[in-house]
């Protein structure tokens, strides 16, 4: 029989669903040497679930509960109630009733206790659920304590927590409540300690605020609080609040606001000593628990006591060194344009393919920059080419290289080693010839080719070992030094037109225009393509009809069978032959591909057929080459003009040259490698299809939990525990919370950059300009791009950008992103397609509203609402 009531000491491990997170960890509080906790038990989810269990109206009403969303508010709120009515009106169990008096006779019955709710929901690694169910203090006899016992149950069911478990997928059927009773302490002082920076994620760094009297007021942000911080055992900052209230206990009962004598209200609510001590005992809880905690402490006659402690939450995950040095971490997903985690097997597929010092952090991959930041000689080159892409790395690394003992200066030759080499060779050292990029891209297909015919040969083990063997190749083809010299040569000469044109012409950012309509680039003309698959559709009213109630992945099969179908059917298929492995957040190749969901590309294709006329993808393309032409005619001409003019019209025109033949390749490489990723997990596909027929694996995508060596493994034994795949998608989910940071350190803690600019519109929302002009129209914030409902002529705002967005560029003005650099992606298609945009713009999805009327500043960076 399950216990109905446990004392602290008799909790552990094992009694998580029987106490709950909060719980839980007070016990563990309680068997730390030299720790103070008040002493108390725990009514457990047994007594509980004996109160509710035969309940059928509780029971009709939680299933009802759990067929609703976050959205439904008004029936959570009927829902809740009713079901607080019933736990509370539930005839309390005479066992447990009997069981909470005995141990009031152990602790004192006549003493004030503190009830508090403990959900086997709350207080866990991935979810803290802190303050979702209620705590009553200062509650004085028996049948007062029994009372709250059954409000605490209620508790379980306030629209707060129940909208919360939804929002974290926790199944209400599944979730149960035991309540804390704890004797109280009626503390001259109170309030939390935060064993790493909550705001900036610093390990090293521990925070307390501190107010008088009990803590609910500080928690409930009745008053403010003191704050200080402490690193390496000394006070590093403090800051002495105004403190007009605090919350006390009444005398028989309750609690009640009282005024802080003036004297009192600026003074310091801790001593140093006890900040220091407070500190110490803080940095034991956390190594006790072996990660960062949230602790709620309270101090009476200079005794501190620990009343909760639970993880955060919230903290990014530090990346994983071999070494204790100091290290500082640049965000891989910022500079891909895809901030999601990435599945174990995608991680491992890019690991194979990378040859940066990549590390794993939260389903993300970080580079290890500081032997970059440690060379004097190459630190300017490469901050400098990492700031024209992205201003906000750059300024966070000037605020790691101003704490000048943080990473220790390396002894330099002058020649830049690892991942910034080639990023900062500002030499043109390609030849101009247009041929190199066809040899390049032929090369590459021909082996994509190579690879379809002779994977189809492999299975088992062979597989595993051929794909472990093409990654060389795929390497090889990526990492060509030919290849790399095209588009950085490309990209260096758009620097110097833009620095030249400014320089001598007093024109910012010329090479805009100059880049729309290239030829060569995969990326734009995919986006030109679907145009072309308009064109094939609109003549077929029965055709865009089927489209719009097309539902099933098998669509295409039924498309011959109407009028025009057939047509419609092969330009479909054709466009997903050649660019059916894109998707969106590619670089991780578990994810779902438009040739595995087609459905995906139906809206989109709708809104061309909607939006625009015949022919319109040549109509764009020659009108942005217009564009491109006009602009060179007329700096050439300009140029001729100055001293010197043919030189520097001759010196131009080459560089005009270069970013016309090859800045298109620049999209190739990605395409390139999605393309191989493609194949490879068609054949991991079919062996995950004969694992999961023998059992080995429930699903077949079970395998994308698995590293590429731990895949290699099951294929070859057959054998798999299923609480790895278990453990792996629940890590996912969390990770799926988290919002990675662009740089950050060993230490945890997330640098932030700012923008340096000045005679910006006063509330401008400020980014990076990426592609020039001006532009004013509706935003449409779109996070899913099958989400998308778009005119023409709408401003898209979103997190990020890949080249599986690029159809949608075609129905907007203009673009703001939250992610993004002068080199990324959607910066290159903007400046193609001559759309305004800016990118880098911190929280935009949140500070833009849907259907807000706004001006995108593509010229200076910034955005006005309008």
């Amino acid at each position: 029989m399950r216990a109905l009531v446990l004392g602290f000491q008799e909790m552990d491990d094992t009694k998580l669903m029987l106490v709950g997170g909060k719980a839980l960890n007070l016990g563990a509080l309680s068997t730390i040497e030299g720790l103070q906790v008040p002493e108390g038990f725990c009514v457990t989810t047994a007594g509980f679930q004996q109160a509710i269990g035969q309940n059928e109206a509780y029971h009709a009403l939680v299933e009802r509960l759990s067929t609703l969303t976050a959205q439904d508010r008004e029936p959570i709120g009927e829902i809740g109630e009713q079901i607080r009515q019933i736990i509370q009106e539930a005839e309390m169990p005479a066992d447990v009733e009997q069981a909470v008096a005995r141990y009031l006779a152990r602790y004192g019955e006549e003493h004030a206790y503190a009830v508090r709710s403990s959900a086997t929901a709350e207080d866990l690694p991935h979810a803290s659920f802190a303050g979702q169910q209620d705590t009553y203090l200062n509650i004085v006899g028996k049948e007062a304590i029994m009372r709250h016992i059954g409000k605490c149950w209620a508790s379980l069911f306030t629209d707060r927590a129940v909208i919360y478990r939804m929002q974290h997928g926790f199944d209400h059927r599944q979730v149960y409540l035991s309540v804390i009773v704890q004797r109280m302490v009626f503390p001259e002082a109170s309030g939390i300690l935060f064993t790493a920076d909550p705001i900036n994620a610093n390990r090293k760094s521990l925070s307390i605020d501190a107010g008088f009297g009990l803590g609910e007021a500080l928690v409930s942000g009745l008053v403010s609080a003191d704050s200080y911080r402490v690193q390496a055992g000394e006070i590093v900052d403090k800051r002495i609040a105004a403190k007009t209230l605090g919350i006390y206990g009444r005398v028989g009962g309750g609690t009640e606001t009282r005024q802080i004598a003036p004297d009192r209200q600026r003074t310091q609510t801790l001593t140093d000593e006890q900040i220091l001590r407070l500190a110490r005992l803080g940095r034991r809880i956390e190594a006790h628990f072996g990660c960062p905690q949230d602790i709620e402490w309270c101090l009476a006659q200079d005794t501190f006591y620990m009343v909760q402690s639970r993880p955060i939450t919230t903290l990014f995950p530090i990346p994983e060194a071999n070494d204790q040095e100091n290290r500082v971490y640049v965000s891989v997903a910022h500079q891909q344009m895809m901030t999601d985690p990435i599945k174990p097997l995608g991680l491992s597929f890019y690991l194979m393919t990378t040859r940066a010092p990549m590390r794993r952090a939260g389903g993300r991959l970080f580079v290890d920059v500081t032997p970059m930041l440690a060379s004097p000689v190459n630190r300017d080159r490469f901050m400098d080419t990492l700031g024209k892409s992205d201003p906000l790395v750059k300024d966070a690394f000037l605020t790691i290289i101003a704490r000048e003992d943080f990473i220790k200066p390396l002894p330099d030759d002058g020649k830049m080693q690892g991942p910034g080499r080639s990023l900062t060779d500002t030499k043109v050292s390609f030849d101009n010839d247009p041929t190199i990029v066809a040899e390049l891209i032929e090369r590459s297909q021909a082996s994509i080719e190579a690879l379809k015919q002779t994977i189809r040969t492999k299975s088992g083990s062979a597989l595993m070992d051929f794909i472990a063997d093409d990654i060389q190749e795929l390497q090889k083809i990526l990492f060509d030094p030919r290849s790399t010299s095209v588009f950085m040569s490309a990209m260096n000469a758009t620097s110097w037109i833009n620095e030249k044109m400014n320089e001598w012409l007093g024109e910012t950012n010329a090479a805009d225009t100059l880049s729309q309509s290239v030829p060569g680039n995969i990326t734009s003309e995919m986006g030109l393509a679907l145009l072309d698959v308009a064109d094939a559709i609109r003549p077929y009213p029965e055709v865009v009809a089927y489209l719009r109630q097309a539902r099933d992945e098998r669509f295409l099969d039924d498309l011959a069978k109407l009028d025009g179908g057939r047509e419609a059917r092969d330009a479909i298929q054709a466009y997903l032959d050649r660019y059916g492995m894109r998707c969106a957040g590619e670089i991780d190749m578990t994810r779902t591909r438009w040739s595995e969901k087609p459905t995906t590309l139906v809206p989109l294709i709708l809104a061309n057929v909607k939006n625009f006329e015949p022919h319109e993808s040549r109509r764009k393309f020659e009108q942005g080459r217009e564009e491109a032409s006009e602009k060179e005619r007329s700096l050439l001409e300009r140029l001729k003009q100055l001293p010197d003019g043919e030189a520097k019209a001759a010196e131009t025109k080459r560089m005009i040259d270069l970013v016309r033949n090859c800045i298109g390749y620049r999209e190739y490489p990605k395409y390139g490698m999605v393309s191989r990723y493609f194949v490879y997990k068609q054949a991991l596909l079919r062996e995950a299809e004969r694992l999961a027929q023998a059992g080995v694996i429930r699903d077949k995508e079970d395998i994308y939990y698995l590293a590429f060596e731990e895949l290699r493994e099951v294929i070859r034994t057959n054998e798999l525990d299923d609480r790895i795949i278990c453990g792996r998608q629940e890590e996912y989910k969390f990770y799926a919370k988290l919002t990675p940071p662009r740089v950050m350190t060993s230490d945890g803690e997330i640098i932030t950059g700012t923008y340096k600019r000045d005679h910006l519109p006063p509330d401008a929302i400020v980014g990076l300009p990426v592609s020039s002009g001006v532009v004013e129209g509706r935003a449409r914030v779109i996070l899913n791009m099958e989400d998308a409902d778009l005119e023409e002529g709408d401003l898209l705002v979103t997190a990020f950008t890949d080249p599986s967005w690029t159809p949608l560029f075609l129905s907007i003005k203009g673009l703001v992103t939250e992610v993004g650099g002068l080199m990324t992606h959607g910066a290159v298609i903007a400046r193609e397609y001559g759309l305004p945009a800016v990118v880098g713009v911190e929280h935009a999805t949140k500070r833009i509203q849907d259907g807000q009327r706004i001006r995108v500043n593509g010229t200076e960076g910034y955005i006005e609402l309008l």
